[in-house]
């Protein structure tokens, strides 16, 4: 059976954590890594979680260092057989204005 949905895709993870959010980045090429798990974070609510899946040293590094830097933190990173890597993300509160 052929996989029709878009590789970017925001799905459902899980039933175990229904409120956890999972993004298929695995075809995409950094910067757009990046901008599409920033995408993903700004349509949540705090508190939420996405797990995001890519493939590669570079946007490993890249969205890790990107999603710490804008406050948020990353709970779990687990590698998969097929050489991706999942990133659970926490997202966090903004910063209050001031």
């Amino acid at each position: 059976m052929k996989n029709t949905r878009e590789p970017s895709e925001i799905l459902p993870a899980d039933s175990s954590h229904p409120e956890t959010l999972m993004l298929d980045i695995t075809h995409e090429k950094c910067p757009m890594t990046f901008v599409r798990t920033r995408l993903a974070l700004d349509g949540m609510a705090p508190g939420g979680l996405l797990a995001v899946r890519l493939k590669g040293e570079e946007p490993h590094k890249n969205v890790r260092r990107s999603v710490l830097a804008l406050g948020h933190a990353v709970l779990s990173e687990q590698a998969a057989e097929d050489g991706s890597v999942v990133l659970t993300i926490l997202k966090k509160d903004p910063a209050p204005a001031g």
